[in-house]
């Protein structure tokens, strides 16, 4: 229940699976079903990068089979994390989801406006379309949401900061920035990779890893579902600034 202490509860509670993977449940439905009425083909057709890459090992295994295979995967530890969370903290209250939306539209839009600003100070940078068409600019937006904060926030920053405690020693403090900085360059890098990569410039390069750094920063305060969001509502607002 979110009864006594409501902010501090709701604070909690917005980061606990039965809310977080259910909050970005929506945005795994939105991105598929796009992607597939764009495309037509659940394989070759134009996809977010990171969906691509998740997938791949599925596909070159088993095809079409191995994208079922993925998706149950992906859907099943999703329901086991929040049948769990369920059993043991009760039922969900609708009314944190709202709030949950209304954090992840704030967050979206402080962060283009920080983001811009501390590239701005470094470097000068346009944000322009890339030529793509609105709808397929949505899509990879919302695929950007999902799968790139899957990627790169829950394993990549997680097995960096698990390499930093266990491997090396370190501390939670210093693990914690070993994996957000290494997360976020690398996340940046992502970008310019394969046949459909942005042409790299230093501009767009530190544009994004600062943007890396804060979505992990992000993650670990409020947790996969708002960070989800906050992600994609921020690539489509980018997307309508560039129209």
């Amino acid at each position: 229940m979110i009864s006594a202490n409501p902010s501090s509860r709701y604070w909690r509670a917005a980061r606990a699976p039965r809310y977080s993977v259910t909050f970005a449940l929506p945005l795994l439905v939105a991105y598929e079903a796009l992607a597939l009425g764009l495309s037509h083909d659940s394989i070759t057709g134009v996809r977010n990068g990171a969906d691509v890459l998740l997938k791949s090992v599925f596909v070159l295994l088993g095809g079409r089979d191995g994208l079922i295979a993925f998706g149950a995967l992906l859907l099943g530890t999703g329901g086991v994390l929040v049948w769990r969370d369920r059993r043991r903290s009760g039922p969900v209250e609708w009314r944190v989801f709202l709030l949950m939306a209304i954090e992840s539209v704030l967050y979206a839009l402080v962060f283009g406006l920080v983001v811009g600003t501390l590239t701005g100070l470094l470097l000068r940078l346009a944000v322009g379309s890339n030529g793509r068409g609105f709808a397929t600019q949505l899509m990879i937006s919302l695929g950007a949401g999902i799968y790139e904060e899957l990627l790169f926030r829950v394993l990549l920053v997680g097995a960096l900061g698990w390499t930093g405690r266990r491997l090396f020693g370190w501390g939670a403090g210093a693990a914690g920035t070993f994996a957000t900085l290494t997360g976020a360059l690398i996340f940046s890098a992502f970008h310019y990779v394969g046949p459909y990569g942005d042409h790299l410039e230093l501009a767009s390069f530190t544009f994004r890893a600062i943007a890396g750094v804060m979505f992990s920063g992000l993650y670990v305060l409020r947790g996969f579902g708002i960070t989800a969001w906050t992600h994609a509502l921020y690539d489509v607002f980018l997307a309508l600034a560039g129209r």
